[in-house]
């Protein structure tokens, strides 16, 4: 019978040992691996699938009316197409050194640019968070920005094919609580802004 862990015991007794690893795709998009790893009580479990994507950025924002600026665009984990806030891919930005919350604030103002045409003086950092703790190793940067003013039309890359909408925070209220509001990072985006953060950039 395995031993059990305490919370007393020092967290090094919970690493898995990686004892293999093969990568089944590796593109610029993505790299899924398959991976062995042994167990703190030796024993080793094989396989386990992770993968490794561009850390993004997701963008809690508001117009100078106070009306909440979204994105409308099909999904197709899900096959349904989506209202949520403007987010995408961190393109210079490796996750591991303090300069990269510069970076990641140029992202997020260049994503929601190009993908709404709006552009904002009002920049708050909320939150670095893992994607997806479990299987994946990117994070997710949270901002907000308010007073958002169009500036321009969009600019969408070759795969975006989205839509503007704008809702009072009444109607995202009860699109969230309907289900209408369909991705978690973004609903946990909207709950972090409304509670807590730091300082304006």
């Amino acid at each position: 019978m395995r031993k059990e862990i305490t919370e007393c015991d020092d967290d090094r007794s919970l690493i898995w040992e990686e004892v293999s690893t093969e990568h089944i795709v590796q593109d610029e998009w993505i790299d899924i691996r398959r991976s062995a790893y042994r167990f703190p009580d030796g024993s080793v479990f094989e396989p386990y699938y992770s993968y490794s994507r561009k850390n993004y950025v997701v963008i809690v924002a508001s117009d100078e009316e106070g009306r909440y600026i979204c994105v409308r665009q099909f999904r197709q984990g899900i096959r349904e197409v989506t209202t949520e806030f403007p987010a995408g891919g961190i393109e210079q930005a490796d996750g591991k050194n303090e300069e990269e919350t510069e970076q990641t604030l140029e992202a997020a103002k260049r994503e929601l640019r190009e993908e709404t045409g709006y552009v904002s003086d009002v920049w708050r950092f909320l939150l670095k968070v893992p994607s997806n703790a479990t299987i994946a190793d990117n994070y997710a940067y949270i901002f907000e920005a308010k007073n958002c003013r169009k500036a321009a039309g969009q600019d969408l890359d070759d795969t975006e094919f989205l839509h503007v909408k704008t809702l009072s925070e009444t109607e995202l209220t009860d699109l969230i609580r309907s289900g209408g509001f369909q991705q978690s990072m973004h609903i946990m985006s909207w709950l972090l802004s409304k509670n807590f953060g730091n300082t304006d950039l």
